[in-house]
């Protein structure tokens, strides 16, 4: 599958994306910021009668790690390896990169229960490994990886198993807007195509600043008391739960113009149940609803039906909302955050947004980002369309 052109576009200074330095630091933990590596200047080839040279490889290299560690590297690596649990979040923004597919020879499930999307972008990857979610060093190290990419909280668990074998890791986190940045830096240095990471930041900035320009103004007032909740199916009964303030679920609220409701309920690290009762305390203006083990709308439509829902405003407003949702819940740290940022903020102020287009920025996203043409989008993605979607 081949991908589309890019183009250039100036970066556009945001309030919540900063720009996260990488560069070089002694190995361990560190308390200063990395420093930017600058891509090397395009180098104007010359007309020639004689056979090209062939692109020498980088002589050695570092990467400095989420957690500030430091890592080296001889040559690009060709067998990279994915583990952990929440892959298809570090899968999903690996393969952001176009040369990505071709490095990578064995990953963990990538599948949240609507497809998986990498088997769909990737030719070769019926040839790769495929791991167990749990899958321990005895498990990755046969692969003889020249490096495995793990989220930052498995750093003690695998990892720590990984490195005593003397596998180089490479921790990322890719938990919130603000690490983007960073984290795509990371992987940019890793790949040694920091324009490719530059370009991405560039194209999340230019979305996060369009949301920002037309909610500029806007008067604390005016932002909707708004609640996110997962509805979790278990033991047959459904589990209301908030996000701890954090997390992605919650700055998306925020950066789309809404006033988070829950702020005292979870001040943890996890989902917090919470009550009918207490819902009904807080009596939002809106209710976003995400659902990750079924069809959100179908929740919400159980919800409506309920006369233990009918009492809230939001529902007697028709302000329950099913979170947007393709092959992955739009609210969640995957690169498709950004669309879940523009879906959010069309339903909290749908005057300020009534020129944006969801689908055509759908379709916009998987061209400039995964570089995929409108029939794949129309053939692949858009029929998985679910939630309060056109």
């Amino acid at each position: 599958m081949s991908f589309l052109k890019r183009t250039g576009m100036a970066t556009i200074p945001v309030l919540v994306l900063i720009t996260l330095l990488t560069g070089c630091a002694t190995s361990g933990v560190q308390s200063s910021a990395p420093a930017v590596l600058e891509s090397q200047p395009a180098v104007e080839t010359p007309l020639s009668t004689t056979a090209p040279t062939v692109a020498k490889q980088p002589a050695g290299y570092t990467v400095v790690d989420a957690l500030g560690r430091e890592v080296q590297f001889d040559q690009v690596p060709s067998r990279i390896v994915l583990a952990g649990r929440a892959l298809f979040m570090v899968a999903d923004a690996i393969y952001l990169f176009p040369e990505a597919g071709q490095r990578i020879i064995g990953l963990g499930q990538t599948n949240q229960g609507s497809g998986n999307f990498i088997s769909l972008i990737d030719p070769d990857y019926e040839a790769k490994a495929v791991l167990d979610r749990e899958a321990g060093a005895e498990q990755i190290a046969p692969l003889k990886p020249d490096a495995v990419i793990l989220k930052s909280a498995l750093a003690e668990t695998l990892g720590s198993s990984l490195e005593a074998l003397d596998i180089p890791v490479v921790y990322i986190d890719f938990e919130t807007p603000d690490q983007y940045t960073r984290d795509l830096q990371i992987l940019g240095t890793l790949l040694q195509d920091e324009a490719r990471a530059a370009e991405l930041t560039a194209l999340y900035q230019e979305r996060l600043e369009v949301v920002s320009q037309k909610l500029e103004g806007l008067d604390p007032a005016d932002q909707p008391r708004t609640l996110l909740l997962y509805a979790s199916n278990e033991d047959g009964s459904v589990a209301y739960n908030v996000p701890p303030m954090g997390w992605m679920q919650t700055r998306l609220v925020e950066l789309a113009g809404g006033s988070p409701v829950w702020q005292e309920a979870n001040p943890g690290g996890g989902w917090a149940t919470v009550s009918l009762e207490q819902i009904a305390a807080w009596d939002p203006d809106t209710i976003f609803v995400v659902s990750y083990q079924s069809d959100p709308s179908e929740v919400t439509a159980s919800m409506k039906n309920d006369p233990n829902w009918q009492v809230l405003r939001a529902v007697q407003e028709d302000r329950l909302y099913a979170f947007a949702y393709d092959l992955f819940s739009w609210d969640q740290p995957d690169p498709r955050w950004i669309l879940g940022l523009q879906w959010a903020a069309g339903k909290l102020h749908p005057d300020r947004f009534a020129d944006v287009d969801i689908v055509q920025e759908t379709q916009r996203f998987y061209a400039d980002f995964y570089g995929l043409d409108a029939d794949f989008f129309e053939q692949n993605i858009r029929p998985l369309f679910k939630g309060d979607l056109p």
